[in-house]
């Protein structure tokens, strides 16, 4: 079966989002039209409590986007964003969610960040999605969302080590930095991963 994997198509990070990513907005309309190509469409949503060890607000005399080391990690501090029941976690108001089976929360731990829709950064904790997609008996999953070269980067590598083939829709995807995204198409090719446009589907 193949599947759709919407990530994070979340207010924060629209243009005008407190963690906005360039030209988020883009993508919406083309994972719209998509989701009818599916047999299955799940999306994740980033659900962070108050207070998320992962915002520079949490911290002293540190920067925004400055990177420190939490728990033994690289943590990017980050604005305040996708605070669970926040306007700004919502899903864009366009997504359409008809065909949406399900929603995976990350980021609901306060003192570790996850980027990926199936585990925290440590890789201490899993959201289940895993589980989810083989009793469904998901072999191809096809990845949208933002941001490119955080957590769909980071869920496409978790995918493919958990044995999906895993393709990135390139087209429905915007990036906040272009260098960080091309490095993260390298190593999404590099483990074997595909990268297409979304109009060269085949099926």
């Amino acid at each position: 079966m193949n599947a759709l994997v919407i990530i994070d198509v979340q207010n924060d990070f629209m243009p005008g989002g407190a963690l906005a990513v360039p030209n988020g907005d883009e993508i919406v309309p083309i994972i719209n039209d998509l989701q009818a190509k599916f047999e299955l469409v799940i999306a994740t949503q980033d659900w962070h409590p108050a207070g998320h060890a992962s915002f520079a607000s949490t911290h002293e005399e540190v920067n925004e986007f400055e990177v420190i080391k939490l728990d033994g990690l690289d943590q990017v501090l980050w604005p305040e964003h996708c605070i669970q029941n926040s306007e700004g976690a919502k899903f864009h108001s366009d997504l359409k969610s008809s065909k949406i089976e399900t929603i995976f929360r990350k980021g609901t731990d306060i003192k570790i960040d996850s980027y990926s829709g199936f585990y925290d950064n440590a890789h201490l904790k899993s959201t289940g999605l895993t589980g989810y997609l083989k009793e469904k008996k998901v072999e191809n999953l096809y990845f949208v969302g933002l941001a490119a070269e955080y957590c769909v980067y980071f869920s496409i590598k978790d995918a493919i080590s958990e044995g999906f083939n895993c393709v990135l829709l390139e087209d429905a995807t915007r990036a906040l930095n272009q260098v960080d995204f091309e490095n993260a198409r390298i190593d999404i090719l590099r483990k074997g991963g595909k990268i297409i446009k979304s109009g060269d589907l085949d099926f």
